[in-house]
């Protein structure tokens, strides 16, 4: 059952998504009870599904996954009536009461399906519900764990599926880009003018364009033609998501030493297709695993955690979050924590990371409910080094991802000097959801009663500063 500790069983690790259209062969469910909350990393690819040429989901006012208020479209979602895309369907979300299992804090902004519905399966709808056996990875029969085993599997972010481009015209971006760079001198202006706002699949499509039209490499041109912290982020950009992830770890393990915080930013709290998209570009672009680059560069308790989050076994998000395995797995974290001497970190990592958000935040909210002490501060004082860090990201995004998100940026800034490579790749990795970013300068404000805005201007200079504040606004 839920609460149990999940078999070590390789059917557990979930392929990559099936060739279907968007990376995906499963409308999103039509009730989404047990659906991520709006905002919540991955983001879904409602808005890709409507601006590209998919038919928009059915969504009823009132409907748990429905759009914002006001036809916004959900995190991650291009920009509507782009391209002839029919306009979002009109609907409010809704929050759960205060209290509940999974709901966030009052001023969290991230809800749960109502309490009713808890330890109820979901209503069956044809096309619905978990995949047959040996499908897509899940393992033989009624095991729980799959993560496909209440419903559909969550639906991969924009720029991680199955299509990367779209049939879009982007001849006056690519000539723009071409021009920027030719010649004597280069107009870093029109660069950050036609790159900072693209969302991935017209990156992907630019990228590509350029690239079959000029016969040249729009990365290798970029990295000519600009220089510093502007020319790293304009590369970062210019891969788009799912290569720039790719990168970015690949450099987080070259030469001496690991950089953990970006094995983190990329890896911590992914759904599993997103870890099995990250994995199946990485052995792409590099000829060599993501799981033997870990291990190569890794070892002991640390080594093990990164496998358990690589294996993409965590419960999908349409998984259901039911009270009396809440408080099971409260109990089994509670005595896995344990004390220094008898402390069982396997065992907290595997619990942890084979949870969906709402599994976690519900079992930090019953946490700290029973030993009256948040989870975060507790796996804080229980581990240290690289194992507090992870498992207290995994807690923070889950709970609130805004709010984690603006931490993170605020420790690139913080202290002597900037930790500029971590700043861009952090911003980068915000834009690419404009509800998200937007959500993030929100909360940054809130939490330290600033812009975020004049906090990179202060911190950052000249085409470097120009192209950060541009991705935040």
């Amino acid at each position: 059952m839920y609460g149990q500790q999940p078999p070590n069983q390789g059917g557990w690790n979930q392929a990559p998504p099936p060739q279907g259209q968007y990376g995906y062969n499963a409308p999103p469910p039509q009730q989404g009870w047990g659906a991520p909350p709006p905002g919540n990393y991955p983001p879904s690819q409602q808005g890709y599904q409507q601006q590209y040429g998919a038919p928009p989901p059915q969504q009823v006012q009132g409907q748990w996954g429905a759009p914002p208020p006001g036809g916004q479209p959900g995190y991650g979602a291009p920009p509507p009536n782009q391209y002839g895309s029919p306009a979002p369907p009109q609907g409010g979300y809704q929050q759960p009461p205060p209290g509940q299992y999974g709901a966030p804090p009052p001023q969290g902004g991230y809800g749960q399906p109502p309490p009713q519905q808890y330890g109820a399966p979901p209503p069956q709808q044809p096309g619905y519900g978990a995949p047959t056996p040996q499908q897509y990875g899940a393992p033989p029969g009624q095991q729980y764990g799959s993560p496909q085993s209440f419903g559909p599997p969550t639906q991969p972010s924009l720029g991680y599926g199955h299509q990367q481009t779209a049939n879009i015209d982007v001849t006056q971006d690519v000539e723009g880009i071409r021009k920027a760079m030719k010649g004597f001198g280069t107009n870093e202006k029109v660069l950050i003018q036609i790159l900072a706002k693209k969302d991935p699949i017209q990156i992907n499509t630019i990228r590509q364009t350029y690239n079959q039209r000029m016969m040249r490499d729009l990365i290798k041109d970029l990295e000519k033609e600009t220089s510093g912290y502007f020319e790293k982020g304009l590369v970062q950009i210019a891969r788009g998501p799912l290569i720039g992830d790719c990168y970015t770890l690949y450099q987080a393990m070259k030469g001496l030493g690991t950089k953990e915080a970006a094995l983190d930013d990329v890896l911590i709290g992914r759904s599993n297709a997103d870890v099995n998209a990250i994995k199946a570009e990485y052995h792409n672009i590099f000829k060599k695993t993501l799981e033997a680059d870990l291990k190569g560069d890794l070892s002991a308790a640390t080594e093990k955690m990164y496998m358990m989050v690589i294996a993409a076994r965590r419960a999908e998000d349409s998984s259901p979050t039911m009270p009396q395995a809440v408080e099971q797995d409260v109990t089994e974290l509670q005595r896995g924590m344990g004390n220094m001497i008898s402390k069982n970190a396997s065992s907290v990592c595997d619990l942890l990371f084979t949870r969906n958000d709402a599994q976690v935040r519900a079992i930090a909210q019953s946490y700290q409910q029973r030993f009256h002490e948040p989870l975060v501060k507790t796996l804080k004082s229980k581990f240290s080094g690289h194992m507090e860090d992870a498992l207290v990201l995994l807690v923070e995004r889950a709970i609130d991802r805004a709010e984690a998100e603006a931490t993170r940026l605020e420790d690139s800034m913080a202290g002597l000097g900037t930790k500029d490579e971590l700043l861009v790749q952090r911003v980068v990795r915000c834009h690419w959801d404009h509800g998200l970013m937007r959500a993030v300068s929100d909360a940054y404000q809130r939490k330290y009663g600033k812009s975020l805005v004049r906090r990179i201007e202060g911190e950052t200079r000249g085409d470097y500063e120009r192209l950060m504040v541009a991705c935040v606004q």
